[in-house]
């Protein structure tokens, strides 16, 4: 019989590892195999987890939402020639304060460690305690704020100092000065969207959409993190912890394959369950959702996405145009863009 309910001990259960992750300097979350293998922390159930909750759902006849890369509709600023074109030219500060306001970010992920969750059965009809979304507040929320955050008193670095790490083996810990972090990665709400429920509800609902957004998006960082650190031009004075950078932010993607995987079950099952409205009535929960969630889509795929690319092109002209050859660098950066598009 498959299992679907889960303790909160099982949930944060990690594998036994042969041996810790310890890279630039920094204790890091997860472990390897035997066989050198990278095994992600507090997987051992909640992989096994996740994978029944969604299979239970399809078999009730519900998919999946889709979730992945394939929902970014804009590749990654600056591209990867136009970041190639910056470091043969000694610019390397866009990509160490990317870097860098990335580990800030993923340190603020602990809040969810500390995040109590509105129990969703008290406006579901149907009893969701062997699903996802009955066990957010049964340790799947706390272990992310985990994954992201770390906990300080263990000592052991979790997403945050994996970034750090990737820094500091890319360009030395402090070869620019801290940057500016923006206050949230999340699509801003001027009003209520959810009327049928009461707003704390709401807010919970839209937190996990941008987050699964906020972790889809990050692809595009991964790939391009990934195909600078390893192309052979770049970083040649110190390609071995340039490809040790690589192999850091290759495991971070698979520790976040598990949050996009829950966040993704959670939210689907949730379109296929009743809701209990304000007016004493019930609703479908695909018809409170699908239009949240395909303005949350948009917005992080277009809308935050040509925002933050026009802020980064502005400030990369700054960088450029402070060289006595900035003007020709900015033609020939703009222009790489454009052939791009072309």
């Amino acid at each position: 019989m498959v299992q679907l309910s889960y303790s909160r001990e099982e949930l944060m259960a990690d594998h036994d590892y042969a041996r810790p992750q310890e890279e630039a300097g920094y204790r890091l979350h997860g472990g390897f195999d035997a066989q050198g293998q990278y095994i992600s922390p507090r997987t051992l159930h909640r992989w096994p987890a996740v994978k029944a909750w969604g299979d239970t759902l399809k078999s009730r006849g519900w998919p999946l939402i889709d979730a992945d890369v394939t929902l970014m509709s804009r590749g990654n600023y600056p591209t990867l020639d136009q970041q190639k074109l910056l470091l043969s030219h000694d610019v390397g500060q866009s990509l160490w304060d990317g870097i860098t306001i990335t580990g800030i970010i993923e340190a603020r992920g602990k809040m969810l460690c500390d995040f109590e969750a509105p129990d969703l059965q008290e406006i579901i009809v149907e009893d969701v305690s062997e699903m996802a979304v009955g066990h957010l507040n049964k340790g799947l929320l706390f272990v992310h704020g985990l994954d992201e955050g770390g906990d300080p008193a263990s000592g052991v670095g979790a997403h945050d100092a994996m970034w750090f790490a990737v820094r500091d083996l890319l360009f030395g810990k402090d070869k620019y000065p801290i940057p500016e972090v923006p206050q949230s990665l999340s699509r801003p709400v001027e009003s209520r969207e959810m009327p049928q429920i009461p707003e704390a509800y709401e807010q919970l609902l839209v937190l996990l959409m941008n987050v699964l957004m906020i972790e889809v998006r990050a692809e595009n960082f991964f790939s391009f993190c990934c195909g600078i650190a390893r192309d052979e031009a770049a970083f040649s004075d110190r390609r071995n912890d340039a490809l040790k950078a690589a192999e850091l932010v290759d495991r971070i993607r698979t520790d976040e394959a598990i949050h996009v995987a829950y966040l993704q079950a959670v939210i689907s099952e949730l379109r296929s369950l009743t809701f209990k409205t304000v007016d004493g009535k019930t609703i479908e929960g695909h018809l409170i959702l699908d239009p949240v969630w395909d303005r949350m889509v948009r917005w992080h795929s277009e809308t935050n996405h040509d925002n933050a690319r026009g802020q980064t092109r502005e400030k990369i002209h700054r960088l450029l145009m402070s060289r006595s050859d900035g003007a020709a660098l900015v033609s020939e950066f703009d222009a790489l863009e454009r052939k791009l598009a072309a």
